[in-house]
């Protein structure tokens, strides 16, 4: 068992579970602990670091809610397994991967400014027969495809090239145009792949897809994007925290 080295600051205005779990996510994402690893159990961090059990069980829970630790009756905790975790907040797979450590390539496979998608239209809250941006891409990650992501914006994004898309999340692309994503409404499913989608993710036949469609929306309630994303089931979970209010 790796025991890694922590550094706790008093006199910080932070507080100590907040160090404590920062200082824990950095070794998980840094590689110093693997997917796998068993984790220093709560009573020996708290006896090595001087912290309360409860300063302890708050930093654990932490990583827990954020999909980088596993608790396993009988096994006890350990870290999570290398597949990329969405978390219950608004941010682009992109985003996801970066955070991870992990370095994505997107291919666009098709691009259009001119796309009649009336389901998309919808979504987005305008005519049934505007023509939309439309742009599918292939995310993968050390040459394994993880997603392949369906998205359409209104015209006022007629502008965007293919190329915009290939080295940025198209979130970070929407944020440099002053349009700000605050909140989505997203269903999210499973199912078994089409042909198409199968060849492109590298599925074996009989594979599941986990899916997710999502629209999301600005400040001021306008509606920014219409997404429609399918990603593999071995490289890709959703992690959702639920409070009872």
């Amino acid at each position: 068992m790796n025991v890694i080295p922590v550094t706790i600051d008093r006199g910080s205005p932070v507080p100590l579970y907040h160090q404590l779990a920062e200082q824990l996510t950095a070794s998980i994402e840094d590689g110093r602990l693997k997917p796998g690893d068993p984790f220093e159990n709560e009573l020996a961090l708290a006896e090595r670091l001087d912290l309360s059990r409860p300063t302890v069980r708050r930093a654990i829970a932490e990583l827990v809610s954020r999909g980088l630790l596993v608790r396993r009756r009988g096994v006890g905790t350990t870290v999570a397994s290398q597949v990329i975790h969405r978390r219950d907040e608004l941010t682009s797979l992109y985003d996801d991967m970066v955070r991870r450590g992990q370095k994505p390539v997107t291919e666009v496979v098709s691009f259009s400014t001119d796309d009649v998608n009336p389901v998309a239209a919808e979504a987005l809250g305008l005519a049934p027969d505007t023509h939309l941006v439309s742009v599918e891409r292939l995310r993968s990650v050390d040459g394994t495809p993880t997603a392949l992501m369906h998205n359409w914006l209104s015209p006022q994004f007629a502008d965007l090239t293919a190329a915009d898309l290939e080295d940025a999340s198209l979130y970070a692309i929407l944020r440099t145009r002053g349009v700000r994503p605050v909140i989505a409404h997203q269903t999210i499913g499973a199912r078994r792949p089409a042909a198409r989608e199968r060849k492109l993710l590298k599925l074996a036949a009989g594979d599941p897809l986990l899916t997710m469609t999502r629209k999301a929306y600005a400040a001021n309630g306008v509606a920014v994007e219409y997404g429609d994303h399918s990603y593999r089931y071995d490289q890709y979970a959703f992690d959702v925290t639920v409070y009872d209010r």
